[in-house]
């Protein structure tokens, strides 16, 4: 069996055809380039044909196709939204790559980036032995991919995991309306935005970060200057750490996973802080839970999304035959 896999990302998209053993073959990248609305799903069509043409040419049938979506995928319909691709409001993907692809036995399985995470991780990462694990993923905002009992969850309206939005630091403030609490200190728009912040109110501050226009910085800028000690900087990331292990706390004392995998482009430069998120959970999570739980940095260097696209069709089909 071969499956054609897409991770769809707000500025770009992964692509590969992946074997049943999890061997990768025919990886492409492809930039949005501004593209939104149903450009993006022009491309996704695109892209599924070069891959179809050059499977054909390969000899390699195709048994399934298998998207990660960076939003939300709403199971009974086949819409999704993803916020960072603009025009991606309920937009009709599965209905659009039926029309790419109307074989009827060619399975389509869509799912959001955090599911797709995880499965990453359960097939060929960090969660391979687990039955009970959380990816937290803290790229542009924060979200989780959430299995516990060897069932990944969904919940009622196909939204679990946000967890940018978990509350974390009173007083509540406006400031959380766009992107929630957790995201506004520790994703990395947070990261730059609390260091864009704290350059325009301190107008004495000499350090590096001072050293290009302010609307210019960045999460990464942050840890470059963190590197050389810089006041900022260290602020900045010293509140992150607080807020990982607090939010990772929670997800402990609820959940008592057997781990939880950082993953995404802030980790990344921030895996030199993963003992340090783990000291700052201890102090919050559950005394029993956390002892049990292992803080680990993803094994799939960015691709966990892609291989967990693929494990789509793989699990489909697994629990068919089981069925």
């Amino acid at each position: 069996m071969a499956t054609i896999a897409l991770d769809i990302g707000g500025t770009k998209i992964a692509s590969a055809i992946f074997f049943e053993d999890g061997t990768l073959i025919f990886h492409r990248r492809r930039l949005l380039k501004g593209r939104t609305g149903r450009e993006v799903g022009q491309l996704i069509t695109e892209i599924l044909s070069h891959h179809l043409i050059t499977a054909r040419r390969s000899k390699i049938p195709i048994e399934g196709i298998g998207i990660c979506i960076p939003g939300i995928v709403y199971s009974q319909t086949g819409l999704v939204w993803a916020p960072n691709i603009p025009g991606w409001d309920n937009y009709p993907l599965m209905e659009e790559l039926r029309a790419c692809i109307p074989d009827p036995d060619v399975e389509i399985c869509i799912d959001s980036d955090r599911t797709c995470y995880m499965y990453g991780e359960m097939w060929q990462g960090a969660a391979r032995s687990c039955h009970s694990a959380i990816f937290l993923a803290v790229g542009t905002g924060i979200g989780a991919g959430i299995i516990i009992d060897n069932q990944v969850l969904h919940g009622a309206g196909d939204i679990i995991g946000a967890t940018g939005w978990m509350a974390l630091q009173p007083p509540y403030t406006r400031n959380y309306d766009a992107c929630g609490c957790f995201e506004y200190y520790a994703s990395g728009n947070g990261i730059g935005a609390r260091a864009r912040d704290a350059v325009r109110a301190d107008k004495t501050y000499r350090g590096k970060l001072r050293q290009k226009p302010i609307t210019r910085i960045n999460a990464y800028d942050v840890f470059a200057a963190y590197n050389e000690g810089d006041p900022i900087a260290t602020a900045i990331l010293d509140k992150a750490v607080e807020m990982w292990g607090m939010g990772a706390a929670n997800l402990v004392s609820l959940l008592n996973p057997q781990k939880i995998i950082w993953g995404g482009g802030v980790f990344g430069p921030a895996t030199r802080f993963i003992e340090a998120i783990y000291q700052e959970a201890c102090k919050w999570a559950q005394p029993l839970s956390i002892r049990q739980v292992e803080f680990v940095s993803s094994q799939l260097s960015g691709n966990a999304g892609l291989i967990g696209a693929a494990y789509l069709i793989l699990k489909k089909q697994i629990d068919e035959n089981v069925q």
